[in-house]
């Protein structure tokens, strides 16, 4: 009667928060998903949760099945990679480099999870703001690179981590503050505060300022998330953040997030890993665990498309 399909599903509506959210994550339409739900209901002979309610609010019986998800899934994830280990290729090196300092938010954590379930496997991680990350992953230096900007590569395929929204951090006291949405016009008299890369990956400038051939007053840049949302909240300039690493800040009361252009400057972050490495069991659970890993901790991001 009860599938562990069933409880993935559940999982996954308490963690997206809507059943859109959900089948995305899932990869169904949300009609099959729906129809899913209302099939394990009319079997059980009770609702599981309370529909068109945001945040979902669920029922006892959903309530105890998502209690049931919570033992089982883990165990089955650790089984599954038991049995991986088994079949071989246990053994590695994961070799990775990201391309943005607020990506360590959620690999962190991904990463202490990964070295308890793969503890034979090589790993070591470093900055991509020094070098050029992703030739040195095609030379076979790294093994995988979280980026923002796919470049086509021979032999590197890119994984969609999550979509996010690119917002605009300003000062509470700032002009722009009671805007409803930033327009590049609005940057060209102010400093934009940026991490130390080059303007061709950064996406405030190659998706919203230089197709309307604006330019920023002046360029300023700072390696640390913190040291730049201080330098915004004191009036010295604005920043562009993933929502996520922003609404730390912005929630709080110390800076305002405006969204860029009318219909927001929205953003997938990739995994980029030589296509030989795809199927390696250990890089496949640790593409699982990202993402899982990403829809617990991170504010606002979305299944990519």
């Amino acid at each position: 009667m009860l599938e562990l399909r069933h409880l993935k599903t559940l999982h996954a509506l308490r963690e997206a928060d809507s059943l859109v959210e959900a089948a995305e994550r899932l990869h169904l339409t949300q009609s099959a998903l729906s129809h899913q739900f209302k099939e394990l209901e009319e079997r059980l002979g009770m609702q599981l949760f309370v529909r068109k309610t945001k945040p979902v609010r669920f029922t006892s019986a959903g309530l105890r099945l998502l209690q049931l998800a919570d033992s089982l899934l883990p165990q089955l994830r650790s089984a599954e990679r038991d049995l991986a280990r088994l079949a071989g290729g246990t053994a590695g090196r994961l070799h990775m480099a990201i391309e943005c300092h607020s990506c360590f938010q959620w690999l962190m954590p991904t990463i202490d999870q990964f070295r308890d379930a793969w503890p034979e496997v090589e790993l070591d991680l470093a900055s991509g703001f020094s070098f050029a990350p992703l030739p040195a992953l095609a030379r076979g230096d790294l093994d995988l690179v979280v980026t923002a900007d796919p470049v086509d590569l021979a032999g590197i395929t890119y994984v969609p981590l999550f979509t996010y929204e690119a917002l605009l951090a300003v000062d509470n006291q700032h002009a722009l503050a009671s805007k409803p949405f930033i327009v590049p016009e609005d940057l060209a008299s102010l400093t934009l505060i940026t991490y130390p890369v080059e303007r061709d990956r950064l996406d405030i400038f190659t998706r919203f300022l230089e197709p309307a051939d604006v330019e920023p007053a002046q360029v300023r840049t700072s390696e640390l998330t913190v040291m730049m949302m201080q330098l915004v909240a004191s009036g010295r300039g604005v920043c562009c953040l993933p929502n996520w690493a922003l609404h730390e800040y912005s929630s709080r009361g110390y800076v305002t997030a405006k969204r860029l252009g009318e219909k927001g400057l929205y953003c997938t972050l990739f995994a980029a890993i030589r296509a030989d490495m795809l199927d390696a069991p250990f890089m496949r659970d640790f593409l699982l665990t990202a993402k899982d890993t990403s829809f617990a901790t991170l504010e606002g991001v979305s299944a990519a498309r």
